[in-house]
């Protein structure tokens, strides 16, 4: 099966299932409170459904615009904007008849859903893999460094112990602890012996404005491993089991010396010298021309030579994954909430993505723990992208019901309607532009 396809099965299962259960977090609480349920729907049913049922009162449905899915609740304004509805005397049974606890509880049951399903799934997750770890001391030869992180004293070669005091589990997630959390100090393992780094407190905006928000690139030597037909690689006469000796003046010893010399060193204006080994010793030298930007698919995998990681499993009771799980979930949430300090940037609203970025993150082939982590994930964003105040949004309902609750008035049924419609034409602005990124990137990147 190809990649892609697997690819949008796992995507849309998991949304799939994430909806129905954000949905069943309205739907529960509205039929405890005895507030009728028209509607409920797997995606969106404009103008007809791929199938519906009508069982009791509710009628269940998919329909065919993935974008989401809603449950229609008797006696409220929401996405439907049934006017003919609300124009009528409210029923006992109707979402606006009852009182504003128990529609705050209603609005809340879906993101309510969405954070106890993420923590589950952690928790489940953590009970039968454990961990893998990583230490900075499991890294023999450390990591290599981006200039960025070199200006405040790191080295190449760097073994990454501790982060304020802390052992770093996965080492190679400092720079996600730069961008997301606050780091003072980071004590670093340099020719055996523990060196301190103190780190600036605008850490975050530097690696993100220097586009350096993945993980940190091992350091280790190695040879050509697979090259792919018709690059830079192929075309030259690189081949398997040949060693990178030079490239553009630089002596290359380690992998990342490699990757600093594609990234920082050359340019795409001007040729380069590449100098390689074959396994009897002999030299051969090329020149390189990136010119149409070509630097990423110059075309050869590293393979390491020597076992560079000493990775361990770490087993947890139940008991030990409900507090992993937890503290995992907690920190999942509070670092995609941190994003919103970089979105709001000119460079931060151009990296947005929309549903191709998100169906990314998902595994091309078939891995139930990468399914289970990306769908723990996207239950957390979606949760809170829900809770945001945006009226046609979780949020934005809530809002209006909290200013009611604390001032005992209730804003307008007008009101609340060109509140839903602004809030509708927001949601959809944000859409186009987040898919029109993906859609951009793809042609041009």
């Amino acid at each position: 099966m190809h990649p892609y396809i697997i690819i949008a099965i796992n995507f849309f299962m998991s949304l799939s299932l994430l909806i129905v259960l954000h949905e069943l977090g309205h739907f529960i609480p509205a039929r405890l409170f005895k507030t009728r349920v028209e509607k409920f729907f797997l995606f969106f049913d404009i103008k007809f459904s791929l199938f519906k049922k009508k069982i009791g009162e509710t009628e269940y449905g998919i329909g065919w615009l993935p974008l989401g899915g809603y449950v229609k609740i008797a006696g409220m304004i929401d996405e439907s904007m049934d006017k003919e509805q609300m124009a009528q005397e409210s029923k006992p049974w109707e979402f606006r008849s009852k009182p504003a606890w128990q529609r705050l509880i209603i609005m809340l049951g879906g993101v309510i859903v969405n954070v106890l399903v993420g923590f589950f799934i952690y928790i489940m997750l953590f009970y039968s893999n454990g961990r893998n770890v990583a230490t900075g001391s499991d890294y023999e030869f450390g990591f290599g460094m981006p200039p960025v992180l070199e200006e405040i004293g790191f080295e190449d070669g760097d073994q990454v112990l501790l982060v304020d005091g802390d052992t770093l589990q996965i080492a190679d997630n400092l720079v996600h602890r730069f961008v997301y959390r606050s780091v003072e100090v980071v004590t670093v393992l340099r020719d055996g012996t523990p060196v301190e780094i103190s780190i600036p407190d605008d850490m975050g905006d530097r690696v993100f404005n220097a586009d350096i928000m993945g993980p940190l690139e091992p350091r280790f030597p190695f040879e050509v491993g697979e090259v792919e037909e018709g690059t830079i690689a192929d075309k030259i006469g690189i081949k398997p089991g040949m060693t990178i000796v030079e490239m553009a003046g630089k002596p290359i010893t380690y992998n990342t010396d490699y990757t600093e010399v594609i990234k920082y060193v050359v340019n795409d204006s001007t040729p380069f010298e590449i100098k390689f080994q074959n396994k009897m010793g002999m030299v051969q030298s090329k020149i390189i021309d990136f010119k149409d930007n070509r630097k990423r698919i110059i075309g050869f995998r590293k393979a390491p030579t020597v076992d560079y990681v000493t990775a361990r499993d770490v087993d947890y009771s139940f008991s030990e994954s409900v507090s992993e799980g937890f503290t995992h979930g907690y920190w999942t949430m509070r670092d995609y909430v941190k994003q919103f300090d970089y979105v709001f940037t000119k460079k931060g609203a151009s990296q947005l993505g929309g549903f191709g970025t998100i169906a990314k993150l998902y595994p091309d082939t078939w891995d139930w723990t990468k399914f289970w982590e990306r769908t723990a994930w996207i239950s957390f964003v979606l949760a809170i992208m829900n809770i945001l105040p945006i009226p046609a949004l979780d949020g934005g309902h809530v809002m209006f019901l909290l200013y009611e609750i604390v001032t005992g008035r209730k804003p307008g049924d007008k009101f609340l309607e060109r509140a839903q419609l602004i809030g509708i034409f927001i949601l959809l602005a944000l859409m186009l532009y987040a898919n029109g990124n993906d859609i951009y990137k793809a042609i041009f990147n």
